[in-house]
């Protein structure tokens, strides 16, 4: 579900690819959200002085506190884990936030980019096991009763798998809901100042869904580096 008017789906349609746009929205608003994350990026980054101004202090306060929360859920060690796990929570914040504002469009209310990043972070999970435990690593899926280690491996595939589809599906029907609702009163109403209230929800929204996939996946890189038991 799409709001009525898609300012971007329109820019491709005036240079002849309209049917990429219509077909691929999701596409072309990860690349807006993309672009939004590299430019804000590099103005927080042009002006950096040791006598911060009021939008390097902003955005100090985001990137610190992200990160001392990074520390206090999954320790010290965690920390070299900042980049990625922060990059997924504002990737997945504002990718949430974007759909509030007409003519954007939400690309994590499309399951193949929340089932994208959900697949990066189960990934990595795997990677940073690997790191700390190389070889032994194996022993997260066997189980503490050696006789049972095939039926444990079997549960643990699984249930790593399942959580691809637990990050995904849940950040997408979320998003996916509040589409609809938006569209459902934009059509009824025929008016702009109508659904005010549940994009003023939305806003909360966004943040809790953000909030919730950048927890369970540091989560999932803290268990990483357990040992297993």
């Amino acid at each position: 579900m799409e709001h009525p008017y898609l300012f971007f789906v329109k820019i491709f349609e005036a240079i002849g690819l309209g049917h990429f746009a219509h077909t691929y929205t999701h596409v072309v608003y990860s690349w807006v959200l993309m672009a939004i994350l590299i430019i804000g990026g590099a103005l927080a980054t042009k002006t950096i002085s040791m006598i911060p101004g009021k939008t390097q202090n902003l955005f100090e306060v985001i990137v610190s506190g992200i990160e001392e929360f990074m520390v206090e859920t999954a320790g010290e060690e965690a920390r070299w884990l900042f980049p990625l796990a922060g990059t997924v929570f504002l990737y997945v914040f504002i990718g949430n936030l974007i759909g509030i504002i007409p003519g954007f469009f939400p690309p994590t209310a499309n399951l193949n980019t929340t089932a994208s990043v959900a697949i990066v972070v189960v990934v990595f999970t795997h990677v940073i096991g690997i790191k700390y435990h190389g070889a032994k690593y194996i022993k997260h899926f066997m189980g503490p009763v050696w006789w049972m280690s095939p039926l444990i491996f079997i549960i643990e595939i699984i249930g790593h798998l399942a959580r691809i589809l637990s990050l995904s599906f849940r950040l997408f029907g979320n998003m996916m809901g509040h589409e609809i609702v938006l569209a459902i009163l934009f059509g009824l109403a025929g008016a702009f100042f109508a659904p005010l209230p549940i994009m003023a929800l939305g806003i909360f929204v966004a943040f809790v869904q953000g909030f919730v996939f950048f927890l369970l996946s540091i989560i999932y890189f803290s268990g990483a580096m357990e040992h297993a038991h």
